[in-house]
């Protein structure tokens, strides 16, 4: 059996520490004092049992003796490095002599103590490579959940409008062009932007949006530019600017029509000479940062207008890539409400079954969304989506659950003849809808016109009872008044 030690309790979350090494003593001091310091340490006393360990476990950092007795401490790390790269591994050994470390960093270790070690020195060693490789894999994680998220099987779309976008992206991304993208509000443009960045050179670079139009002219300069102490009354310090911050990566402007003249002017000196000033300095600052913008103005008509400079227009627009609107690419309809449908029964925890939303509209809601013109494009359908599941009481959410522009837009209404009754051909909304107005009515007469008794006695929701009188265009008679 390996000879081994176990520190490791749940208080303890330093971090899991390998030792391997023949010496009991120094496994043994070693474990103490690494216990002590809140690491969970495992001990192994040869490279077979050392292997076996790191095949079953992963730890934050490994302490390898250079002379084992099967194997020597070089091919240990081979072997490790073979597999995992990132991994931090200190040698530990007697042999104390500038070859032996030279050959071990170039073999893959991490550092290098000889025996006898300064303990201090060798704990905050352990604690830097730590939080080191724990930083370096967040930020590892964070970058395949930008690819997860933004790759293109994840940006809901399979019309050939959405399509032929998605190949402009694709061809696009790998280069350092600077891209407009237009198209109304509400149809994703920050997404692709994201998508762009996430599939290019730059992906594991910053991503930084900035919403030009949230921002008066004076504080945009110094959000994008920095400034110097002193530059302004507020500057009590020295501040980098978003363009700084970009270095090596993508700045993605939003509303970029918004921004004033002597703003364009420095945005246009950044795109020609990848260079700027920060405010109050004389000092030139250097750049490599891709530009991406969007807008939902015409910017060829702010340029007519003298609004915007036609120079930076040109700067802009070298490749154009316009979003089509919601109301051009309705078979994508299905397949959001199915995507939104799933994210916000996950956030509001409820219709889950096995992880998955069992939510759906009824055909008559459905064909509703399929007619209206969605204004405000997929922005709008997420928020009509989002309202449906915190309001939906069955799986199957029905028509009255819909926003009322929605339903006002889609003329949804119950159609009566002269003497008040369904016209022959009523649809089977109009007839569930007027027997619900009906108990509803009923309801109210027999609650003498109190909407939370009559909610209970519906066995409803009040704001659903609310929404379905509204809906429905019922009367609503205080309570105590005579009829």
């Amino acid at each position: 059996m390996p000879e081994s030690t176990i520190v490791d309790t749940p208080t303890q979350s330093k971090g899991r520490i390998l030792v391997i090494d023949d010496e009991g003593d120094i496994r043994e001091s070693l474990e103490t004092l690494l216990g002590m310091e809140g690491y969970a340490v495992e001990g192994a006393a040869t490279a077979t049992e050392g292997t076996r360990a790191l095949a079953r476990t992963n730890y934050d950092l490994v302490l390898l003796d250079l002379m084992l007795p099967d194997r020597s401490g070089m091919e240990v790390l081979k072997e490790i490095r073979q597999r995992d790269t990132i991994t931090p591994v200190i040698f530990l050994t007697a042999y104390g002599s500038i070859n032996v470390a030279v050959q071990a960093l170039k073999s893959g270790a991490s550092d290098y103590f000889a025996k006898p070690w300064d303990n201090e020195k060798l704990l905050v060693e352990i604690q830097t490579m730590i939080a080191k490789r724990r930083l370096e894999a967040e930020n590892r994680e964070l970058k395949r959940a930008l690819k997860e998220r933004y790759s293109f099987p994840n940006i809901i779309g399979r019309s050939e409008g959405m399509l032929r976008v998605l190949d402009l992206v694709e061809t696009v991304a790998p280069s350092r062009t600077t891209i407009l993208l237009t198209g109304e509000t509400g149809t994703g443009k920050e997404i692709i932007a994201k998508a762009i960045h996430a599939h290019s050179p730059r992906a594991d670079q910053p991503f930084v949006p900035v919403n030009s139009g949230s921002l008066p002219p004076d504080l945009l300069e110094s959000t994008l530019f920095g400034h110097v102490k002193g530059a302004f009354t507020s500057a009590y310090a020295a501040q980098k600017g978003y363009f700084e911050v970009a270095n090596g990566g993508t700045i993605f402007f939003d509303e970029i029509g918004t921004i004033g003249p002597e703003t364009q002017s420095k945005l246009l000196r950044v795109i020609q000479e990848r260079e700027f000033m920060p405010l109050g300095s004389t000092d030139v600052v250097r750049v490599d940062v891709r530009i991406l913008a969007a807008t939902n103005a015409d910017l060829r008509k702010l340029v007519e207008d003298g609004r915007f400079r036609q120079d930076l227009y040109y700067r802009l627009n070298v490749i154009n890539l316009s979003l089509p609107p919601l109301r051009e690419r309705k078979s994508d309809i299905p397949l959001l409400v199915e995507h939104f449908f799933q994210k916000y029964c996950e956030e509001n925890r409820k219709f889950l079954e096995g992880g998955r939303s069992v939510l759906r509209f009824t055909p008559e809601a459905m064909q509703v969304l399929m007619e209206y013109n969605w204004p405000g494009n997929v922005r709008e359908l997420e928020n009509a989506v989002e309202r449906s599941v915190v309001l939906a009481s069955h799986e199957e959410v029905a028509v009255d659950v819909l926003p009322e522009q929605i339903l006002h837009a889609s003329g949804m209404r119950i159609r009566r003849d002269e003497a008040g009754r369904l016209p022959a051909d009523a649809s089977l909304w109009e007839i569930v809808a007027d027997f619900e107005r009906r108990k509803i009515i009923e309801a109210l007469e027999a609650s003498g016109g109190s909407q939370t008794d009559a909610a209970e006695h519906l066995r409803i929701p009040l704001s659903t009872l609310n929404q379905k009188i509204k809906r429905l265009e019922i009367p609503i008679r205080k309570r105590g008044a005579q009829g």
